[in-house]
């Protein structure tokens, strides 16, 4: 009998597993999992989820489950010798530092007579698979969707896996000084319960109560789907026809279309993919960094601003009606890059997902993919009375005005000499500033 490694990433799961269903078809199965130095550069709550769920998987394998720290394309050759085997197992990872990891990965294997095999991804759809009859990559969204229903795939056949206990060989769980991740499903069982009760409660609520930031309108299983702990085609497998399901099957496809783009674009991480905008004005000296950091703090003055912010702050997430609230008020009113924004958001989520994070950053911003025209400039305080009209979460997360009425709660400063002195003023008049994105679009669209 031989043994293979199933190298674990953004598959964290038993169930429905391309990967471990493919080392498993070999004989014995080594569970690893390689502390990458990049990871020094995730978000603590994100790395706090991430192990934790590590040792979930850890459990459910029997304590197979072996960690090692370095260089993927160092450790694994190493680690498979150490092991005898001739194969390493894994979901495709499509983003731009995981894709010249695995090829570096498998180079090394290749040069040690050793294999890597991919043979699953974390998409329902690979990325790239979806294309024009030119074979072009798409570029709309409402396109992609209609292509990408007639790709998805079946459920994974399930098989018996053998884990070989090398227990002996793991380095270990690093310390995680957050405590973050206790706030989210923990593990396989865990995420489905989650996913059982709240679509037996909300789903068919879905569409218009996933706007609604102080009721339990979404799942909430962003990070879940981020660590491959669910599946999305696990997901897609248990929606029906009802509008409801088909509104959460576009999320879904969301996620897997901006996964698609950065894939054809890598470079769209960080710079625009509308080239047309980088002669937009943005502002980067020393008084837009001191905005930017009043920003993170969440003090700007608005309530719905900061409560998103410090609902990411304290939680690691935040709220997806409130984060395009928030994007659109630091690029749109505040002037400044929204790169500056995708990365503070990086470093603090707990679901942080390069293409969707920064994609979906760039919509906001008007440079990106289907992207939202950028004179359309949200109105914080509008914004905050149509989709939390009791106040119920600014006052959840911005307790210094929670004794105000339902109209007040919105705009404190309104009244005046009356307003919470614990709570700043806004930091800029968002109409001057609305004004003022409009006229600095005028370089870029000549109207």
């Amino acid at each position: 009998m031989t043994t293979s490694i199933w190298w674990i990433r953004r598959d964290m799961r038993l169930e429905d597993n391309g990967a471990l269903r493919s080392a498993a078809a070999s004989g014995s199965v080594v569970p690893l999992f390689v502390v990458d130095p990049a990871f020094a550069s995730a978000s603590e709550t994100r790395r706090a989820y991430m192990f934790a769920t590590l040792r979930s998987l850890d459990e459910a394998t029997g304590g197979a489950v072996v960690l090692r720290y370095g260089k993927p394309h160092e450790v694994i050759p190493v680690f498979a010798k150490l092991v005898g085997a001739d194969s390493v197992h894994v979901a495709a990872d499509f983003a731009p530092y995981g894709r010249k990891r695995d090829e570096k990965v498998g180079v090394a294997l290749a040069e040690n007579q050793m294999k890597l095999v991919v043979a699953d991804t974390p998409y329902a759809v690979r990325p790239g698979t979806v294309v024009k009859d030119d074979a072009t990559p798409l570029k709309v969204f409402t396109p992609f969707y209609k292509r990408w229903l007639g790709f998805l795939p079946e459920h994974t056949a399930e098989v018996d896996v053998q884990f070989a206990d090398r227990r002996e060989l793991s380095e270990g769980y690093p310390s995680v000084d957050s405590d973050i991740y206790l706030r989210w499903p923990i593990g396989e069982d865990a995420v489905w319960a989650r996913w059982d009760e709240w679509s037996v409660a909300q789903l068919q609520g879905y569409k218009e109560n996933r706007n609604i930031p102080s009721v339990d309108g979404t799942s909430q299983l962003s990070a879940p789907l981020r660590f491959g702990v669910v599946h999305p085609r696990q997901l897609l497998q248990r929606l029906g026809s009802s509008d409801a399901d088909e509104h959460f099957r576009r999320e879904l496809a969301w996620r897997e279309f901006y996964a698609d783009v950065l894939f054809h674009q890598p470079a769209t991480t960080w710079v625009n993919l509308q080239t047309k905008m980088n002669v937009l004005p943005v502002d980067t000296d020393a008084a837009a960094k001191a905005r930017f950091a009043q920003f993170c703090e969440g003090n700007t003055g608005f309530p719905i601003v900061d409560a998103g912010i410090r609902q990411m702050l304290q939680t690691g997430w935040m709220h997806n009606r409130v984060r395009m609230i928030v994007a659109s008020f630091l690029v749109k009113d505040l002037h400044v890059p929204w790169q500056w924004g995708a990365k503070f958001f990086m470093d603090h989520l707990v679901d942080g997902d390069i293409a969707s994070n920064n994609h979906g950053w760039q919509w906001t911003a008007g440079t990106g993919t289907d992207a939202a025209p950028f004179f359309r400039v949200f109105n914080p305080t509008s914004q905050s009375e149509k989709f939390d009209p009791t106040g119920e979460y600014v006052r959840q997360w911005v307790p210094e005005i929670a004794g105000l009425d339902n109209n007040s709660v919105h705009a404190p400063w309104e009244l005046g000499l009356l307003a919470p002195s614990a709570y700043p003023p806004p930091m800029v008049d968002h109409a001057n500033e609305r004004l003022e994105a409009l006229s600095r679009y005028k370089s870029v669209s000549g109207k």
